[in-house]
């Protein structure tokens, strides 16, 4: 039962960070369009956030499985 719900943390955690890395990326795309002179920045930008958002998800996953261990 523990493994289970440890399974659906890690998945819920994962989802969310596909949602917001999409957020991002679409964004992104948003702006370069209306200012594609500013491309290069936003690209910057958007690759910070998404590595950060990233990172926030293996972290997620990582206390979703290690902390429901009764160990």
């Amino acid at each position: 039962m523990v493994g289970s719900i440890a399974a659906i943390g890690a998945g819920l955690a994962v989802i969310g960070a596909g949602i917001g890395i999409g957020q991002i990326g679409g964004k992104a795309m948003e702006g370069i369009a209306r200012q594609p002179e500013a491309a290069s920045k936003i690209q910057t930008a958007m690759i910070i956030a998404a590595a950060l958002v990233e990172g926030v998800a293996l972290f997620a996953v990582v206390v979703a499985l290690l902390g429901n261990n009764p160990a």
